[in-house]
């Protein structure tokens, strides 16, 4: 029987900043309840790495993650803005007990959240996000306080830029660099700002830099991976070769090609799984993705001789079934993409890095690479709930959903999920109209707003 998590979601602990249960108060509860967990019976220094992205909140939570933590007797190790997957990289390069990233990822400023990572740098399973719950709510660190030399220090890491900057060049290969290419690069104002200029700029690329003056309250404001539109305008202005942004922690890509044309995750995932599967890179010929890619994936790897594996929504889901069964390339429409002979979770710097690399190999524009899949028509509608209720239960919704999967048949499907992170309700369809399937996800939708709509 599963245990339903109160405070994590799919990706951490989300929500408005200074807002239960992003609060202060929160976050030291946090930092002591993770703390205790990560430490263990042992009797040496125990140590945490914190990196956050450019929220204003960040600093707030950041200091009362680091009280919690000393309290229960742990060492900090502090990065300051860093991408998520360059948290990973830290934590098990520098043989950390967990890491700690401070983000909210896509979301507006306004939001913040807190997730961990274990000492090998992989997201923690359920079972131990549950254990460091339980303590919170059961009060049971309270009387739990290290006194005199046990309780924690906290460092700062001053080189952890060069650190990460330096591991993303090594997974680019050896005998290529990126010169003569132009790339516009959106940092989404975000995590990614001072790094990913960086790698492109010193593997040779010219480098047009968007999105790298966060103020606190900008990330992810009409720009980055959200917003390619931004980017995709500027690669025509400057007549560049691809453009590339990442979110507000940096841990997913989009690209636009060389005319503007958005490639999405799904895209990505084709192109890279069948360049690796020729090579043979890729452990058992098989992608896994998430019930979210588009059913042109599946058509595409089939026809290449591989296969794709779906997994629930969200990249610690795709991790969890790669490890599980020895995958080496998963991902996400959404630009979550993970190659795990490189890194332990979703990166977008390296993602566009094995792009780029494949581009430079074979000497095609993104334009034509992208051609290996051909997408469904799909549509994606988000409809805010005040209550994520159980879509069986709901008559009228149900109706509306059982009518619609009716009429597509084989020839289509229909996924509806909620949101991990946010009061949503996803409503996705796929099929052979586009017209058609979006007066269809109307359907739905507009049901979703009469019953359980804010």
């Amino acid at each position: 029987m599963t245990v339903e998590k109160k405070l994590f979601g799919t990706d951490g602990v989300r929500g408005v900043a200074n807002i239960d249960p992003m609060t202060t108060e929160m976050a030291m509860q946090l930092g002591r309840a993770a703390a205790f967990v990560f430490k263990g019976d042992g009797e040496r220094r125990h140590r945490i790495v914190i990196g956050k992205d450019t929220r204003l909140s960040g600093y707030m939570i950041e200091n009362a993650l680091v009280a919690g933590i000393c309290s229960m007797g742990v060492d900090v190790l502090v990065v300051g803005p860093l991408p998520t997957p360059g948290i990973a990289f830290i934590t098990s390069s520098m043989r950390a007990d967990a890491g700690v990233v401070i983000s909210a990822s896509h979301n507006a400023y306004q939001d913040n959240g807190i997730k961990f990572f274990s000492s090998d740098g992989y997201k923690l399973p359920d079972d131990l996000e549950l254990k460091i719950e339980e303590l919170i709510i059961n009060h049971r660190l309270d009387e739990l306080r290290p006194i005199a030399d046990e309780v924690g220090k906290a460092y700062r890491i001053q080189d952890a830029i060069g650190r990460y900057v330096v591991f993303l060049k090594n997974t680019f290969p050896k005998e290529l660099d990126l010169q003569g290419l132009r790339i516009v690069l959106d940092c989404a104002h975000g995590a990614g700002y001072k790094v990913a200029p960086a790698v492109f700029t010193e593997l040779g690329a010219e480098v047009i830099s968007i999105g790298v003056s966060p103020n606190g309250t900008n990330i992810n404001e009409g720009c980055g991976s959200m917003h390619p539109e931004v980017m995709a305008e500027k690669v025509r202005e400057y007549r560049a070769d691809l453009g590339i942004a990442l979110d507000g922690d940096a841990d997913r890509v989009i690209f636009v090609d060389e005319n503007g044309v958005e490639i999405d995750g799904d895209h990505i995932m084709a192109i890279c799984g069948i360049d690796m599967m020729k090579s043979g890179q890729l452990n058992k010929k098989t992608i896994v993705a998430t019930v979210m890619s588009n059913m042109g994936l599946d058509i595409a790897m089939k026809k290449a001789g591989g296969k794709v594996v779906k997994t629930a929504v969200g990249d610690r889901y795709v991790v969890e079934e790669m490890r599980k069964n020895g995958y080496n390339l998963g991902g996400e429409q959404s630009g979550h993409m993970i190659f795990l002979d490189h890194n332990t979770t979703g990166d977008g710097i390296l993602s566009a890095l094995q792009v780029l690399a494949i581009i430079q190999r074979r000497g095609k524009k993104l334009s034509e690479l992208a051609q290996v899949m051909t997408s469904l028509p799909q549509v994606l509608v988000n409809v805010r709930v005040r209550k994520k209720a159980d879509l069986q239960s709901v008559a009228p919704i149900k109706e509306v959903i059982d009518t619609v999967e009716a009429e597509l048949g084989n020839k289509g499907r229909v996924l509806v999920r909620y949101s991990g992170t946010e009061p949503l309700l996803r409503v996705m369809i796929e099929g052979e109209n586009q017209d058609r399937i979006e007066m269809l996800a109307d359907l739905v939708a507009t049901a979703v707003r009469k019953n359980i709509g804010e």
